[in-house]
């Protein structure tokens, strides 16, 4: 059976902020270590891909400068799906035009089938 440790502090739920990992001690006691919460690289809020020129650090820590890009979307989205994104409004809008064109052309033919 694994012997039991405490907490040494005062949380004593298993939250993010208090996970720990039993150690040794040279003298053979049984202790608690706490673990510091690592710093996971800044992700594309859709794809979940890296960003590039964004520093691996806590928002909150760092200077704004390091925290974005000079760019739309400069710290939550890629530059590829930004490109995408301007070229899917792009066509998205070229369709909008195509299918006024084709309604009206479809209008203009009515009009003179019926005057003949």
């Amino acid at each position: 059976m694994a012997t039991r440790v405490t907490y040494r502090r005062k949380n004593t739920y298993k939250t993010k902020s208090n996970v720990t990992r039993k150690f040794r001690t040279p003298g053979g006691r049984l202790l608690v270590q706490y673990r510091n919460k690592t710093v996971k690289p800044a992700r594309c809020s859709e794809t979940g891909a890296l960003l590039n020129g964004i520093t691996r650090a806590k928002k909150n820590l760092i200077p704004r400068r390091k925290r974005t890009v000079s760019r739309p979307y400069g710290g939550v989205l890629s530059g590829a799906e930004v490109k995408q994104r301007i070229k899917r409004a792009f066509f998205n809008e070229e369709m909008k035009v195509i299918k006024n064109e084709a309604q009206r052309s479809r209008k203009v033919n009515k009009k003179t089938a019926k005057k003949k």
